[in-house]
């Protein structure tokens, strides 16, 4: 992102509950052909725009959410929900009226049924008029506003002209072609959707390339200055004026593990867009959070620390120490702390893998520095390495803890480290800070040095040497 203050981020919208009821299934009814599921947990989360709200709380965003809940149980669980998370709930409640519950049943890992209970009847007047007010007030010191709109009977006319003209507003609807008259900055229709506002059968099996020459006409029908749709598991495709259209992938994931992915991914494109980023970006990153979501169960949030580390990886973990002293500074300007660490890692074993997770603890974003070849020869003797530079640094990205990997041919990282100037330089073994010839210089750099112990016994010379030994 571009900057490093706080959003003020706005949602309005259909709030609802999400349950998540799972257990096992082991036979079938008698009066019936289906599995009897056992429960053993329930969970419950924020959906909808509530679930948009808290993805923007997980990503740093400071969030006041404005909807309508009813006078039940299943409202209050959600307000406590919310508190908990840290979103700034304004909840209209209206008597007699029912808050959106959606329960899923996953038995045994299989979901077996949904059953939804909502109440999609148009807001009565006096709630219009209080979720109006309460709307002018939030919006007026938002850098950007997120209307949630899934038909469930919030967005009036009135409510969606209070909305008209804001300098930052995305649009996540079933429905886009009623929020033309408010331009909006960006909406986000998936390919069903897309399809019925173009009044085309939209039969291609290819979707994307059905998409790629219609950006002009969804520009002008939808009224806004970005479209994204989205292809479920096949990624987005962004549409703006004067520019191709911009695709992004997606990690394919099993349908039942995607819910909520599109409220993740809205959260993370509203976001990156107020901080500056430009819509591909911010594209990337609604991507980038999604694909964190799908992989687990529920509806979950996709924090700022794993949206930037998906981010690096989608760069790609292994740069050279030019492009990675560029990567660098970009994360210093948004205040991130780098550590900094060099080794051989021939043999990788469980020591470095202990002493990396800690390293990685430590700051913001981790640095692996790998000795060349032929610096490991120079360092380890002949038979050394035993595993090439380009097979050990793969080894290392692959760790969750480590965000770049670097190679360097000199004996010592001295070149690397007055390029990176780390914050933090770590170092694996039994000595002491003072015994590291580096110290002095990342010290001068302005940077700090710490040593992290080794398990015992645990050395990749010592592991050759087992090795080297046996019959």
């Amino acid at each position: 992102m571009g900057t490093d203050e706080i959003v003020n981020a706005v949602v309005v919208g259909d709030v609802m509950l999400d349950s998540w009821l799972r257990g096992s299934a082991k036979r079938l009814a008698q009066e019936a052909p289906v599995p009897v599921m056992s429960l053993e947990t329930t969970e419950d989360a924020p959906g909808g725009a509530a679930n948009t709200a808290a993805n923007l709380v997980a990503l740093g965003a400071r969030v006041r959410l404005v909807g309508v809940v009813g006078d039940d149980s299943c409202g209050e669980k959600l307000e406590r929900a919310l508190r908990l998370l840290g979103v700034g709930a304004d909840l209209v409640t209206v008597p007699g009226r029912r808050t959106a519950h959606k329960r899923r049943l996953i038995a045994s890992g299989q979901l077996t049924a949904r059953y939804d209970e909502e109440d999609l009847s148009v807001i009565p007047e006096q709630a219009e008029r209080e979720l109006l007010g309460r709307v002018v007030e939030a919006v007026a010191t938002a850098d950007v506003v997120v209307a949630c709109d899934y038909g469930g009977g919030v967005f009036t006319p009135a409510v969606r002209q209070a909305l008209a003209g804001l300098p930052l507003l995305v649009v996540d609807a079933h429905g886009v072609a009623p929020w033309r008259e408010c331009a909006p900055s960006a909406v986000l229709p998936n390919y069903a959707e897309v399809v019925r506002l173009l009044g085309d059968d939209g039969g291609a099996v290819d979707r994307p390339a059905y998409l790629m020459g219609r950006s002009e006409r969804l520009l002008e029908l939808t009224g806004a200055g970005i479209v994204v749709t989205t292809l479920d598991g096949e990624g987005t495709l962004l549409h703006r004026r004067d520019s191709p259209p911009y695709r992004t992938y997606a990690q394919p994931a099993p349908q039942h593990m995607a819910t909520g992915a599109g409220d993740t991914y809205t959260a993370a494109f509203a976001l990156w867009l107020a901080s500056g980023a430009s819509p591909e970006e911010a594209a990337q990153a609604g991507q980038a959070a999604a694909g964190v979501v799908v992989r687990r169960q529920g509806t979950a949030v996709c924090t700022r620390y794993e949206l930037l580390r998906a981010l690096r990886r989608q760069e790609g973990t292994v740069q050279t120490a030019e492009r990675l002293a560029q990567l660098l500074d970009e994360h210093r300007r948004r205040g991130e702390r780098v550590v900094f660490t060099n080794g051989c890692f021939d043999v990788l074993h469980r020591g470095h893998v202990t002493y990396l997770e800690q390293a990685g603890q430590l700051g913001d974003v981790l640095v692996v520095a790998v000795n060349s070849d032929a610096s490991v020869a120079r360092l380890k003797g002949p038979g050394r390495p035993v595993n090439p530079c380009e097979d050990r640094m793969s080894v290392l990205a692959a760790l969750n803890d480590v965000d770049y990997v670097t190679e360097f041919d000199e004996d010592t990282p001295e070149r690397l480290l007055r390029m990176m100037r780390p914050e933090l330089y770590v170092k694996g073994g039994d000595y002491t800070a003072e015994m590291l010839a580096e110290a002095p210089l990342v010290r001068a750099l302005g940077g700090e040095v710490r040593v992290l112990g080794y398990l015992p016994d645990r050395s990749t010379t010592a592991i050759i040497g087992r090795m080297r030994s046996l019959p």
